[in-house]
C-alpha cells in the first residue's frame, strides 16, 4: 500500500472528482482531503491511499502536472510527517529571546524620556 500527497487542487474538488481520477490506475484504500479546521473548507490538497505500488507509480507518472479544474496537479509519494515545533515558541512567545539571553549581565537603568 502506497499514500500518495495530491497538491495544487481546486477548493472545490470532492473525494468522488479523486476517486474518479485515480481509479483507472488501481484499487483505492483510502481518500482524505486536508480542511480547515476552522472553516471545514479545503486547504487545496489531499492524500490517496492506492492499494498496490506499482499502480501508485503509474497514477505518479501520469497525473503529476495534469490538469483539473484549472489547476495543474502536484502528485508525489507522501513523505511521512515530520515533527515541528508547532504552537508557542521557546522564550515565552516574545520573539525567541528570553531573560536568560543577558546571561547574568546587570540591566542599565534608563534615563526618563521626558
Amino acid at each position: 500500500m502506497k499514500k500518495l500527497f495530491v497538491g495544487n487542487m481546486n477548493f472545490q474538488t470532492t473525494e468522488s472528482d479523486l476517486r474518479t481520477l485515480f481509479e483507472p490506475f488501481g484499487n483505492i484504500g483510502e481518500i482524505h482531503i486536508a480542511t480547515d479546521r476552522d472553516t471545514g473548507r479545503s486547504r487545496g490538497f489531499a492524500f490517496v491511499e492506492m492499494t498496490e505500488d506499482e499502480a501508485a507509480e503509474k497514477a505518479i507518472a501520469a497525473l503529476n502536472g495534469k490538469d483539473m479544474n484549472g489547476r495543474a496537479l502536484n502528485v508525489n509519494e507522501a513523505r511521512p510527517k515530520t515533527q515541528s515545533g508547532g504552537g508557542a515558541r521557546r522564550g515565552g512567545g516574545r520573539g525567541g529571546f528570553s531573560r536568560d539571553d543577558d546571561r547574568g549581565s546587570v540591566r542599565q537603568r534608563r534615563e526618563p524620556r521626558w
